[in-house]
């Protein structure tokens, strides 16, 4: 079918010369440039597969933007090691799980006490395994909260990803722990209880 449409463009481009009155001089342009673009269908299509609708890949959806904006209000934004964080992010979004976990583990060679980068270590690992909350991810949540046992971060995080693997009840445990550590006139505090107030009524629906 790829062919079939090519010589249809190819012909109608021809039609398009002779009514417009194109100069003659002129015609081997527009045939080189036709040239070119079935060399390069040639080489890169593939005329023999059917067409599909197009569908969004789903290694390149990034984070929701609500949630990267809550991560920074808790972790902060402009600091050293959230440079690495940022880039791990971009990988992210481009699909590249993989190289988005080596610059978070970057990060960590010279930021070994970071909370920002454990946490993010935890979530970009879940991630890359699937959504799954992993042993290698459990660890780094774990190492997250060993580093800073009362940051709300670590658990609220943490919480996310047993909601991304469906362990809502799992989830609703460590988010109320994030709102018990969250300070009384944080910016973010009404964002953790809003989340954990819609869990709670997934699980009374649930009979959870």
């Amino acid at each position: 079918m790829g062919w079939v449409m090519l010589v249809l463009i190819a012909l109608a481009a021809a039609a398009a010369l002779v009514l417009l009155r194109v100069n003659r001089l002129l015609w081997s342009m527009v045939g080189s440039a036709l040239m070119l673009g079935a060399a390069g269908y040639a080489w890169q299509g593939s005329p023999s597969l059917p067409a599909s609708d197009a569908r969004a890949d789903a290694q390149r959806l990034a984070d929701d933007p609500s949630l990267i904006d809550l991560r920074e209000r808790m972790l902060g934004r402009f600091t050293a090691d959230s440079a690495y964080l940022t880039a791990s992010d971009a990988m992210a979004r481009a699909g590249d799980r993989r190289s988005a976990v080596r610059a978070i583990l970057g990060g960590l060679n010279r930021y070994p006490r970071s909370v920002m980068l454990w946490t993010g270590l935890g979530t970009t690992l879940a991630a890359h395994d699937g959504n799954v909350l992993s042993p290698p991810a459990q660890f780094a949540f774990d190492q997250a909260i060993r580093v800073a046992p009362l940051h709300p971060a670590p658990h609220f995080f943490l919480g996310l990803a047993h909601i991304r693997a469906n362990d809502y009840r799992a989830a609703r445990g460590q988010w109320a722990k994030a709102l018990t550590l969250s300070p009384e006139g944080a910016s973010y505090r009404r964002d953790i209880a809003l989340r954990l107030q819609l869990l709670d009524r997934l699980l009374a629906e649930q009979g959870g």
